[in-house]
């Protein structure tokens, strides 16, 4: 798994795609702690460095990256003490540990004054909010946070997305404003194949049906074996399932959450016809042997593995970036199969992951210094400042180049870069935002995500969707309706899926079963996804 692959799925998981909550308590009001703020005991200056006159500690406990040294160590961090005057006593946890400790803490009396890349929960977030373990953010930014309030009003969704409904800010964000996964399922064919075949780069969902028939029957590896196989996925992976397949042969792009999102309404894919199509004929095509059939039950690891094998075997399969599968000694032989001409035209699905987090940085009622503390954090939001949260400090893993922008410093001999973050930056879960400006302007992103956004522009944005579901902020009453319903209507969806493509009788069983669906309750989960849906695009 390459670094960025790893962040965006580590950013599937903290961000937003799917269910997220609000506490719905009255709490203190905007930025006021359950106690008296003692920042000007020590000198406290409302501008300008330092923070505070005087030394000041507060104790952060947070997650960090599991090749992160101690933070005290990190050029960065030693950095944000000498301008701030604010001594960090980190309790900075690796990931297979910090949860179960960072909930000892919060069921303990010794709370520290600040969480720092959070991974909150939304449950967590909606709980510790309601009995104010976590005071309201809002008057701080207000009062202490220029530059938040400039991302906010570059960014209003941004500020939509950590606004609980009852008004109140509980944690910060952590946003790079990229798109990398706006699109997640790249595309690849084997060109040398075609070429040997004399066959075409397919632009029609029939001529890459031929495609792929001529794969199976005409030994293109050459090796006297049957043992191409002509498309391979991992069904219902979020960077390696067959969505895009389903709008070439239905007209309805599938995601991740089997969720859409045209004209402002709010679809549910698994139970439009238009997903009965593309289930039809994506049968047809099992019977003919065009599916690896091990799609619907191997892993990550087996299906990465299966395009370095020792003789070529992939056709065509669907993944991040094409060297993850094949190798980079295979990789000229595949291209990116372009966005398919199909029933209803050229269509590409959107996932909806976005790049927004809302946990990174969340202060406590323990602290005793809320204002020294939100001058502090807010430092981390200045664009330049936010470059070196994510990749490290200038001249060290970042330099300008002749515009003036940042860019990623020569590595070292044997160094892997993806590594060397870990070592030497807090990363894209701590509180920072990079917005699509400041990657233009400030930072330039790496190499390969420079690469995955020129395809991306090039290849399929032209044809995507141009809605997704946003990072809605739902209510604890939502959110335990969907966590009653969601689970068991999509495990049926995605057993039927399966079985359908393998087995067939969709047609046959269809009715039935967009009945089980409205009888689970299909119809209130669409009722809140589609509520969540107008809250948001109203509050932006």
């Amino acid at each position: 798994m390459t670094h960025s692959t790893s962040r965006i799925r580590a950013g599937a998981a903290f961000a937003l795609g799917a269910t997220l909550v609000v506490a719905l308590c009255a709490c203190t009001s905007g930025g006021d702690a359950a106690q008296e703020d003692q920042s000007s005991r020590y000198g406290f200056n409302e501008t300008g460095l330092p923070v505070v006159d005087k030394p000041l500690t507060l104790k952060i406990a947070g997650e960090k990256a599991s090749l992160a040294p101690d933070y005290n160590d990190m050029a960065l961090v030693q950095q944000w003490q000498k301008d701030t005057n604010i001594t960090v006593d980190w309790n900075m946890l690796a990931p297979e540990v910090y949860t179960d400790k960072r909930n000892l803490l919060l069921a303990s009396n010794e709370l520290p004054d600040a969480f720092f890349n959070s991974k909150f929960t939304d449950q967590e977030l909606a709980k510790y909010g309601t009995d104010g373990t976590l005071i309201p953010l809002e008057g701080l930014i207000e009062k202490y946070a220029p530059n938040l309030q400039a991302v906010f009003k570059a960014r209003p969704e941004l500020k939509a997305a950590v606004t609980a409904s009852d008004g109140h800010i509980y944690a910060l964000p952590n946003a790079e404003e990229l798109g990398l996964a706006t699109v997640p399922f790249f595309w690849s064919i084997n060109k040398s194949w075609l070429d040997k075949l004399g066959l075409p780069v397919p632009t029609t969902v029939e001529e890459y049906h031929d495609a792929l028939v001529a794969f199976k029957t005409r030994d293109p590896n050459g090796n006297g074996k049957a043992d191409e196989i002509p498309l391979s996925f991992i069904n219902n992976w979020w960077c390696a399932d067959i969505g895009d397949l389903f709008a070439a042969l239905g007209g309805i792009a599938d995601n991740a959450d089997h969720r859409i999102v045209r004209g402002g309404k709010v679809i549910y894919t698994p139970a439009d016809d238009r997903y009965r199509t593309a289930i039809e004929t994506l049968h047809t095509w099992y019977e003919e042997g065009l599916i690896d059939p091990e799609s619907f039950t191997q892993d990550d690891k087996t299906y990465l593995a299966k395009g370095k094998s020792d003789s070529e075997v992939l056709g065509s399969y669907v993944w991040w970036e094409t060297e993850e599968v094949v190798g980079s000694d295979r990789a000229d032989d595949y291209v990116l199969l372009p966005v398919l001409d199909g029933v209803d035209g050229k269509l590409v699905g959107r996932s909806n992951l976005n790049d927004f987090g809302r946990s990174a940085f969340a202060i406590t009622r323990a602290d005793k210094y809320p204002a020294a503390t939100m001058r502090w954090v807010d430092r981390l939001y200045e664009p330049v400042e936010s470059a070196q949260v994510s990749y490290g400090p200038i001249g060290e893993t970042l330099v300008k180049n002749e515009d003036g922008v940042l860019v990623q410093a020569p590595l070292p001999e044997g160094v892997n870069a993806g590594e060397q973050r870990q070592k030497v930056a807090p990363g894209a879960g701590a509180p920072h935002v990079l917005t699509r400006d400041d990657f233009t302007n400030v930072v330039l992103p790496e190499p390969r995500a420079l690469k995955r956004l020129q395809d991306l522009e090039d290849h399929y944005l032209p044809y995507a969707e141009p809605e997704s579901y946003p990072a809605v902020f739902f209510s604890n009453s939502d959110l335990e309706e969907l966590g009653s319903i969601e689970p068991d209507i999509k495990a049926l969806v995605e057993q039927k899926r399966a079985q359908w493509i393998v087995d067939g009788s969709v047609d046959e069983e269809w009715d039935a079963y967009v009945k089980q669906l409205d009888s689970m309750g299909l119809p209130k989960l669409l009722d809140i996804y589609q509520s969540g849906y107008d809250r948001f695009a109203a509050a932006k």
